[in-house]
């Protein structure tokens, strides 16, 4: 396994939930971390809490221009972790055409922006974030499915394309991050309770989880094209 003393990460996506969760266990284990995202409070208040050894850059993926040129100024990394998506759901029916096409500008072709753009070092990795709904198809969040199959899918092919750099995929089911809080309370609370009844796992994801996959994935020499599912077994049931 790769260690992370001084090595420069990207984790974009990195001023809340599991974005934030992956940079601040980065930064721990040595690296020099910068997190990307679009909103400048969200990120002035990340790079406070993580400390010294991180930076901020506001970037939107979904600006193919913008991401062209950030990575023209910002030299190789070792490693990159795409954690930013906005995505709202519903059956095809239901959801806005307009929304269906912002979702998947933000969760896959920001994603794709960033692996052509990008420059990773040797021995360097990209890391997605996908989600259980791939495997897992829910009637009331299609398009979900769809992309979070479309981002595997991309990884796999590049992972030959950009080889020796390693591409990987986690991919998460219900975790305790901010995206819930369009939920009141209660609602919530139901939430979590049903889907860790549910999940044989008897919990739900806590950021962390999702990070120690994520620095699993990027430390890993031997790992490439591969999805991780981190759970708690959500797929099976």
């Amino acid at each position: 396994m790769r260690t992370f003393t001084n090595s420069r990460v990207l984790v974009i996506g990195g001023s809340s939930g599991i974005g934030l969760a992956t940079a601040r266990a980065a930064a721990d284990a040595g690296a020099c971390v910068t997190v990307a995202a679009r909103s400048p409070d969200k990120l002035d208040a990340a790079v406070r809490a993580l400390g010294p050894r991180a930076l901020g850059a506001r970037l939107d993926i979904t600006d193919v221009h913008a991401v062209q040129d950030y990575f023209r100024a910002c030299g190789a990394w070792d490693h990159v972790v795409v954690t930013a998506a906005a995505t709202k759901s519903g059956t095809i029916r239901e959801l806005d055409i307009e929304d269906a096409y912002a979702a998947m500008d933000s969760k896959f072709w920001g994603a794709y922006h960033v692996a052509r753009a990008c420059s990773i070092g040797p021995g360097g990795s990209l890391t997605l974030v996908s989600g259980v709904f791939s495997r897992r198809p829910s009637r009331n969040a299609v398009l979900q499915g769809a992309i979070n199959a479309a981002l595997e899918g991309l990884a796999r092919g590049l992972a030959l394309e950009l080889a020796p750099v390693r591409v990987n995929v986690v991919s998460p089911s219900v975790t305790d991050t901010p995206l819930w809080n369009k939920l009141d309370e209660a609602a919530r609370a139901a939430k979590y309770a049903d889907a860790a009844a549910r999940f044989p796992a008897g919990r739900i994801g806590q950021p962390e989880d999702i990070a120690a996959a994520i620095l699993y994935a990027a430390a890993n020499p031997y790992s490439t094209g591969a999805t991780i599912c981190v759970d708690g077994g959500d797929a099976l049931v």
